[in-house]
């Protein structure tokens, strides 16, 4: 039996592939919300504090805790909270914070040479690989942001949990870590080529070949604009060709009309 050769694939563009283009735009930009969601003290917000003012309020973050009020801008930070700080999430969610972004950064310098858009090929497996470092840094972020959320009520504190709202980091970390997972699993699956190509902007070598083997079609020839005479006009060129004395003799009276008029 004759051996099948492996179906040989080109890209019809130089450009840099879109999957990459996505990828390499939500990875920074959850980078960035996730820095800001691990080193701002907000992860929750606790009001109603005893012994304060009504109009006092803290904001607990995972390194530091802050007491600031409506009425004013300043904010006095490092507060003492040994109890806040003993719960089991505030030191899984320190770990793995920092993780996120540290993996996030190898993703982007692993990513980034095999994408090498000045080339005619990208390395395919290098920038898949750090899409899924990408990937697993956005979930890294998610796992910390999603368990302080389910137990936010339930998190021990020296202070009085009657009125506790979610803090703007979790907003910021869910963001993050969301566009972290979409680039990368995007920037992932051009490892493997699917869709008849499309992922990764390429078309089989026959495929191309034979669009310009085709024979151009021949052009349209235009419909002529001369109008044909009608059937008046042709007896009356056919009685001037039969008698041209009385053509002659009609042409000279339209000419004495006129000059009359």
């Amino acid at each position: 039996m004759p051996r099948q050769t492996a179906q040989e694939w080109i890209r019809t563009s130089l450009r840099t592939p879109g999957i990459f283009i996505f990828g390499l735009v939500m990875a920074p930009c959850g980078w960035v919300l996730d820095l800001t969601a691990t080193v701002a003290p907000n992860w929750r917000t606790l009001n109603s504090l005893p012994d304060s003012a009504p109009n006092e309020f803290l904001q607990q973050g995972i390194w530091d805790i802050c007491r600031a009020t409506t009425t004013s801008t300043t904010v006095e930070c490092g507060v003492q909270d040994t109890t806040y700080f003993g719960n089991q999430i505030i030191e899984v969610a320190r770990g793995l914070m920092v993780a996120s972004l540290i993996v996030t950064l190898i993703g982007l310098a692993v990513a980034i040479p095999g994408i090498r858009c000045w080339r005619d090929q990208p390395n395919w497996t290098v920038a898949g690989l750090g899409g899924l470092l990408i990937f697993l840094s956005g979930v890294m972020t998610i796992i910390p942001i999603a368990w302080y959320t389910h137990i936010l009520t339930e998190i021990t504190s020296d202070f009085n949990l009657t009125d506790v709202e979610v803090g703007y980091c979790i907003v910021l970390g869910y963001i993050g870590g969301i566009f972290e997972v979409l680039g990368g699993f995007v920037m992932f699956i051009g490892i493997c080529r699917c869709c008849g190509g499309k992922n990764r902007g390429e078309r089989p070598v026959e495929e191309v070949v034979s669009r310009f083997r085709q024979p151009k079609a021949a052009p349209r020839r235009s419909r002529s604009t001369r109008r044909e005479p009608t059937h008046a006009q042709g007896e009356h060129a056919n009685s001037m060709q039969k008698d041209p004395g009385k053509a002659g003799t009609r042409t000279r009276d339209l000419l004495a009309a006129r000059r009359k008029c």
